[in-house]
């Protein structure tokens, strides 16, 4: 299993399903052809199902995107988006948490768990053939969990060692601190919560956590890799047609904010966040603020690498990255340090990061064009990085994007369309927050 925070053996046999609910008719379904390669499929419980079929390939995966993430965390209550997960897999339906583990290996199941800011995910991936019966125990996990008080403990010691593990790994915790001060609350919330949160938890605190948020009003499952779209239909119509509706909802994103802030950390070395306002995935200038931060990190070639670590050897790391919330985003750098060299370190960074606003050169795009034709034909052989995906495309923009309208978005990326977006739209509103033995200057 792999939990993240901020993603083979012999064909074992099949397992018998568990009893099916009684399922939903379909009469009601809403069902949209995202495009020539992807189907969609609206139950009227609001569970949607977006999968793209990938019949070279052996294998199937899926991706549920409950929503269930750490912004829907209680204020006391950090981290239960956390406890949650962890728990509604310590046993389900018919299984106890020792016979789930089994009955997925038996599968041959990769699963992995994940906490966003909206939502806790869920995937696997297996032989396509395994397929339903993967799907069957996932039921159980989703809508029957036992979450056992037995395990209560053994939860709460796994929450402590992440949060543990965290405030051990300085360059992680100044970009978690970044994020808290840049997006405005719940949205900035660190997954881990806090360790007074933890240690208050009790059994009574994650049964009314599961009971508000696990329910297929706002759950997307994503599944790419062999399968045949009418029986997928079926069967996730089985499994989940009578899942309760439920509800829940958040206020919309405010604005980004502006802040400037020293946590010290008796080290010999610096962390250094910056953050500053860019548009959403689902903005149609998003492609021309990913090229532009393509430019900026991505390899080393890009100028980041070239300029801060390569030519005047300040940093031992160093990468910008854009990050997207539902309505707003963000581009999010990272640069570690020696506490000696922290000062210039910033500063050559800001100043890169303002430099960018003048333009991109083409042999920068051109580069940056080639990376990620490599990336895209590497998603092509992955139905778990595709399933995923297209489920996080349906939360952003209520479809999903085939890796050939990827190609084209690239493809039609130009100098002049994205040196247009910097001149309306250039780095500034620094967000810093630094970490190490001393504060720093950060220019206005």
């Amino acid at each position: 299993m792999t939990k993240v925070h901020w993603i083979g053996s012999a064909p074992p046999s099949p397992l018998p399903s568990p009893p099916i609910p009684t399922r939903m008719p379909l009469c009601h379904a809403r069902e949209t052809p995202v495009n020539e390669t992807i189907h969609s499929h609206i139950f009227p419980n609001g569970l949607v199902l977006v999968a793209e079929p990938m019949p070279a390939l052996q294998s199937a995966a899926f991706t549920f995107l409950v929503p269930a993430g750490c912004a829907y965390d209680p204020t006391d209550r950090g981290g239960l988006s956390g406890f949650a997960c962890e728990l509604v897999l310590r046993g389900a339906g018919p299984r106890d948490s020792r016979q789930l583990v089994l009955d997925l290996d038996r599968l041959g199941v990769e699963r992995s768990e994940s906490i966003h800011d909206a939502h806790t995910g869920f995937g696997g991936v297996m032989l396509a053939e395994h397929l339903a019966d993967a799907l069957a125990i996932y039921a159980d996990v989703l809508r029957r969990p036992h979450l056992p008080a037995e395990h209560l403990e053994a939860v709460r010691h796994v929450m402590v060692q992440e949060y543990q593990a965290v405030e051990d790994e300085p360059a992680q915790k100044v970009m978690i601190e970044l994020r808290r001060r840049f997006y405005p609350n719940p949205w900035g919330r660190p997954c881990q919560g806090d360790l007074a949160a933890i240690h208050a938890t009790s059994l009574d605190d994650i049964k009314s956590f599961y009971k508000r948020n696990y329910h297929a009003g706002g759950t997307i499952l994503g599944v790419a890799g062999r399968f045949e779209w009418n029986d997928l239909v079926d069967t996730v119509g089985e499994l989940f047609g009578d899942w309760p509706a439920g509800a829940n909802g958040l206020a919309d994103h405010a604005p980004c904010r502006i802040a400037r802030d020293h946590l010290d950390y008796d080290s010999q070395q610096t962390q250094i966040g910056i953050a500053y306002p860019s548009v959403p995935y689902r903005d149609d200038r998003y492609f021309e603020a990913w090229g532009a931060v393509g430019v900026l990190s991505g390899g080393m070639s890009a100028r980041l690498f070239t300029e801060v670590r390569e030519r005047r050897g300040l940093c031992y790391s160093i990468y910008a990255v854009c990050h997207s919330l539902r309505h707003v985003g963000g581009v999010f750098c990272y640069a570690g340090t020696s506490a000696e060299r922290a000062q210039e370190t910033l500063d050559v960074t800001l100043g890169e990061l303002t430099r960018l606003a003048r333009g991109v050169e083409p042999s920068e795009l051109d580069r940056l064009k080639a990376r990620i034709k490599s990336a895209l034909i590497m998603q092509q052989e992955s139905s778990s990085a595709r399933g995923t995906n297209i489920a996080r495309d349906w939360h952003h923009l209520g479809r999903a994007r085939s890796l050939d309208e990827v190609s084209r978005r690239i493809d039609a990326l130009s100098c002049q369309s994205i040196n247009g977006y910097l001149a309306a739209n250039p780095p500034g509103d620094f967000t810093v927050v630094t970490l190490g033995p001393r504060p720093l200057e950060v220019p206005q």
